[in-house]
């Protein structure tokens, strides 16, 4: 059971998004794309500083759209979310120090999205290091130890994450020793997500129950991004990728526009996840995962799919 309600306003809305989509982008399949989006009706309860309970939270519905939010797709640097949920989970918790180059970590991990950032975040969280291969008994022990996040998100007992794989660092080249052997000879053990399970995780996050009403204003802070005011053409030079907004859901948005978002990209998906709020209209949250080598280097299809949805939110009214 997924957790916001759809309807025929935004199935519609939804439907004539992708298929403007597909003509735009012939190439990309119709099982190339994944996309949540979830609309924040007034009363908007989202963003409000951790005023709100848990249970007022979770109890108060809101409209949404889905396609393909189901399907396991590879994550990306999508996946720094999920392990800043977790770290914050276990720093509220008591289960490890705080310090000043775990700070510097999480920060990087996510405003950056250095991926040596993650690597010691998830050490941090697991208690494991990378290294040389081990003997199958310490090997046995030490995967155990890295599926301890997956433990944590399960825990949660939200129906969204009973599929969900997050116990992998993020590479720039991939992985060795251990870490190989780990992921899988057939990359089996990989991360992988759907967009049914980042939107849900986005939105306690923009909901301020996350961890705490604090933790979650600490995340929305690393999340918060600088966009800019025109759309984004294959001709962008490329040393702008990594401001996680260019080519990105952020990459098409009006002026005056505020996102709070985590790109994920390698040379197979390009990805975003973003909660966004355009001026004098209803905020929203918006996932979408796209997969395929040609569509992973095209740099306009998600700020197409971003603009065509601020369109509809536009439609809706403030």
């Amino acid at each position: 059971m997924i957790f916001f309600s759809q309807d025929e306003q935004l199935e519609n809305l939804g439907n004539g998004i992708l298929e403007a989509v597909w003509a735009e982008f012939p190439t990309l399949a119709s099982n190339q794309i994944a996309l949540t989006w979830i609309v924040y009706d007034p009363p908007v309860l989202v963003n409000t500083g951790g005023a709100l309970t848990p249970d007022a939270f979770w109890n108060h519905s809101n409209r949404g759209f889905t396609y393909r939010g189901v399907e396991r797709i590879y994550p990306a640097s999508v996946v720094k979310l999920f392990y800043l949920v977790a770290i914050n989970e276990w720093l509220d918790k008591g289960m490890i120090p705080i310090s000043k180059e775990l700070d510097r970590a999480i920060r990087d991990m996510i405003v950056d999205s250095s991926n040596d950032a993650t690597s010691l975040v998830v050490d941090m969280l697991t208690g494991t290091t990378s290294g040389p291969e081990l003997p199958t008994g310490p090997f046995d022990t030490w995967k155990y130890q890295r599926h301890i996040v997956n433990r944590y998100f399960q825990s949660l007992r939200w129906s969204e994450m009973e599929t969900i794989n997050v116990c992998q660092k993020t590479w720039c080249d991939g992985p060795y020793g251990r870490e190989r052997a780990f992921v899988g000879e057939l990359l089996e053990n990989r991360n992988m997500l759907t967009t049914n399970a980042t939107a849900k995780l986005l939105h306690s996050i923009v909901g301020g129950v996350a961890v705490s009403s604090s933790a979650s204003q600490a995340m929305m802070a690393l999340m918060k991004r600088t966009h800019r005011d025109s759309y984004t053409t294959d001709t962008t030079p490329q040393d702008v990728e990594e401001d996680q907004v260019t080519g990105f859901l952020g990459g098409s948005l009006p002026k005056g526009a505020i996102i709070w978002s985590k790109a994920g990209w390698t040379s197979q998906v390009r990805h975003d996840a973003a909660y966004i709020e355009l001026p004098d209209q209803r905020p929203y949250l918006l996932v979408v995962f796209t997969e395929g080598k040609a569509h992973a280097l095209n740099r306009t299809i998600l700020p197409f799919i971003s603009k065509c949805v601020a369109e509809a939110v536009t439609s809706l009214g403030s």
